[in-house]
């Protein structure tokens, strides 16, 4: 529509691959792999890689019109454009710098995400001054004639001998619709021009409607909701089980096939793929307490649901899930952990994003608390599954070896420890080995272990043999050498800094994650414990990731616009002109937040991504006009007819850029594909950002340009950045 020509068009789209590839071979050389995040950046830059090629094509477009021959017009146009050109894509991907001083999670996830966005525009910057003016001459040779450009001229049609007539016929069809375009644009260019005509001559009027504007978009803030990341559908759902303390595995596992019968009846068999099981101790052999689980004992487990495809969303099956099972089964305890990865390493390994760290020298006080919080936790609306991790008072057999005794036999504590281990959890652990098959090379560990049904009893136990030394032939039964008791005794210790530590874990739903944080503070401040008990407690997990990587990119945003100021001000020469570019920036700021209210999606980093994206876009098209604007003045015009002039004459770069890349931007802000959730708010808050970012660089930067250079502040041509756009 705005190109007037497919030929022009051709040259345009053909940078966009090329562009990408090129980003692609050199992120392969720095050791980048194409990821989720790096072809979101792809994805990102898709819309503003259209306009260095544009600025380009339009600027050797004028010089033909001028009547030069058509390698000089190329030579001459592309001159031209070179410092504003780099000066803008530089702009944009100097506000992806902040990114790379990120700590945690956020820099591994958005470092790719920024180099491939910055890489790309470099990419399109050079093809844009090499391949771009190449293509124009042999593409447009004998296309441009009389002094008419591509946007009012309908090129003759390459296929008007006959033999193509139908391809013809919707070439002229085409060209009919841009020429209908053309003459509506116009149209809107001249009521643009009236329009901002009277806004330069009313700048009171101006202010007043646009900080009116950036007022009521603060009052949204507040009420947007703060999420680490977007929660994902991903079509699993991963269930823990767990049932009283001391149940034996055979029960457990009856209760386990209740549940999922359960489960099956309130999902329906028909959106259910495959139910797994995992009942009891971890699934480690080798090392108990390597598991990503809160699997603790034999009366943990957990159930993994795979949905079908098409299936009805994850997170409505889980909220009712939470509300049935408890109700069922009353004796056992339910709670959700992350079934997806992305979940899992927002969560650094932590079955929940809510961890509360609850650490004293007193460990049955330092429960209490923990159990006293995890209660008081459960009220607080959105909370869910909050539980202590801990199992601290799991009945226990105690074995006390008599050691005057086992020394008198040749025994030892070791021994008899080692002897005892092996015959209830087989040799996997203290003496791993391995036998390799020949004909495969495939090795098979060998582990021996009294079998299950061998030990029913504590009597079974009792007959356990022990080794009476080293080398020995001699066997002592475990009952001659140690004594038996019972006590209740934690199934798994954890410790912070040497002291004992009790983690109360909690999920999120129906809630954004900031506000949860909110109210949890409130709790844990009434639950704070005396100071002479010497119990600390701290809120981590993904809420501490999330606070630290909202402040970094906070911090990054201010820094960014700082950054792109100061490359302003250098290549100005002026310290005014840079702050009227970044004028449009907070508007950019106000855009984002109505979209995200409007679209009901929390605050994310992604979000914040999209931000820092559209203060570059925002300043890379308010430098359109304020260049002109200076060029003009330079000429002789005043600050009026120069900001008039500036707009009116940016306005089909300012929009064909910003349309760009809100219309790559829509497939990102439906979540199209899978995964798609994630990076919906970086499209949602591109396209919102640059809605009233574009509408006030094209009235509220020539306004504001009019009221703070007045005629004595004219330029020199020497100190304006040359740009014929």
């Amino acid at each position: 529509l705005f190109m007037g020509n497919w030929r022009l068009t051709l040259i345009i789209l053909a940078s966009i691959p090329l562009s990408i590839i090129t980003a692609i071979l050199v992120m392969y050389a720095g050791g980048f792999t194409l990821n989720t995040m790096t072809l979101g950046g792809f994805a990102l830059a898709v819309g503003i890689l259209v306009d260095n090629g544009t600025v380009v094509i339009e600027n050797i477009e004028r010089h033909v019109g001028l009547g030069e021959r058509l390698r000089t017009a190329i030579l001459r146009g592309t001159g031209e454009v070179g410092l504003p050109t780099v000066l803008s894509t530089f702009c944009i991907c100097i506000v992806f710098v902040p990114v790379f001083l990120l700590q945690g999670t956020a820099k591994y996830l958005f470092s790719p995400l920024s180099v491939s966005v910055c890489v790309s525009l470099v990419a399109s910057l050079a093809l844009s001054f090499t391949m771009v003016p190449l293509l124009f001459e042999h593409l447009m040779k004998g296309q441009l004639h009389d002094g008419r450009s591509g946007h009012g001229a309908a090129p003759p049609s390459p296929l008007a001998g006959g033999r193509l007539r139908g391809l013809d016929r919707l070439l002229g069809a085409l060209r009919a619709v841009h020429l209908g375009f053309e003459a509506g644009f116009g149209a809107f260019r001249e009521a643009y021009r009236d329009a901002l005509s009277w806004l330069v001559t009313q700048p009171k009027a101006a202010i007043g409607f646009f900080a009116a504007l950036a007022a009521a978009s603060l009052l949204l803030f507040p009420g947007l909701g703060r999420d680490f990341f977007p929660q994902v559908d991903a079509g699993q759902m991963r269930l823990h089980v767990r049932a009283p303390p001391g149940t034996r595995l055979e029960t457990t596992q009856t209760y386990f096939s209740e549940v999922e019968s359960a489960i099956r009846s309130i999902i329906g068999v028909d959106q259910i793929a495959v139910v797994l099981d995992n009942i009891g101790m971890p699934y480690s052999g080798i090392n108990m307490a390597l598991s990503d689980t809160a699997t603790v004992g034999p009366m943990d487990g957990e159930v993994l649901v795979s949905l079908r495809p098409r299936h009805r969303p994850t997170a409505g099956f889980v909220a009712q899930l939470r509300r049935e099972l408890p109700r069922r089964f009353p004796d056992l305890q339910f709670f959700f952990q992350p079934a997806d990865i992305v979940d899992q390493v927002l969560n650094f390994g932590q079955p929940a994003p809510i961890d509360i760290r609850v650490t004293g020298l007193d460990s049955s006080a330092t429960y209490a608390l923990a159990t006293r919080i995890a209660q008081d936790l459960s009220s607080v609306p959105g909370i869910v599954d909050s539980h202590v991790f801990q199992v601290p008072d799991a009945p226990a057999l105690t074995i006390d070896v008599d050691r005057a005794l086992a020394s008198a036999v040749g025994a030892s504590q070791q021994a008899t420890a080692d002897n005892v281990l092996v015959a209830t959890n087989s040799s996997a652990q203290l003496f791993p080995n391995f036998w390799v098959d020949q004909r495969t090379g495939v090795s098979y560990p060998l582990a021996v272990q009294v079998p299950t049904y061998r030990i029913g009893s504590t009597q079974d136990i009792w007959t356990i043999p022990v080794t009476a030394g080293m080398g020995s032939e001699q066997h002592q039964l475990l009952v001659n050498v140690a004594d038996f008791g019972r006590a209740r005794l934690p199934m798994i210790t954890s410790q912070f800094n040497i002291r004992p530590v009790f983690d109360v874990h909690a999920g999120v739903q129906g809630r954004d994650l900031q506000g949860a944080a909110d109210d949890i503070s409130k709790v844990l401040e009434a639950d704070r414990p005396p100071p002479d008990k010497a119990i600390t407690v701290k809120l981590s997990g993904q809420v501490e990731t999330m606070i630290d990587s909202y402040a970094g990119l906070f911090t990054g945003i201010a820094l960014a616009v700082i950054l792109v100021y100061l490359f302003l001000v250098i290549n100005f020469q002026s310290w005014i002109d840079p702050l009227i570019v970044l004028m449009a920036v907070p508007f950019a700021l106000c855009g984002v937040m109505w979209m995200l209210f409007l679209t009901q999606t929390h605050l994310s980093v992604p979000a914040l991504m999209g931000t820092l994206m559209c203060i570059g876009l925002t300043t890379a098209n308010s430098i359109l006009v304020v260049t002109f604007a200076n060029q003009r003045m330079a000429l002789g015009d005043d600050s009026r007819a120069a900001a008039v002039a500036a707009g009116t004459t940016r306005l089909r770069p300012v929009l064909m850029t910003a349309g760009a890349m809100m219309l790559g931007m829509i497939p990102m802000a439906l979540g199209v594909g899978e995964g798609g959730e994630q990076n919906a708010p970086l499209g949602r808050a591109v396209i919102g950002g640059l809605l009233f970012a574009t509408f006030a660089t094209l009235a509220f930067v020539p306004t504001m340009y009019r009221l703070l250079r007045q005629r004595h502040f004219k330029t020199t041509p020497q100190t304006v950045p040359v740009d014929t756009r």
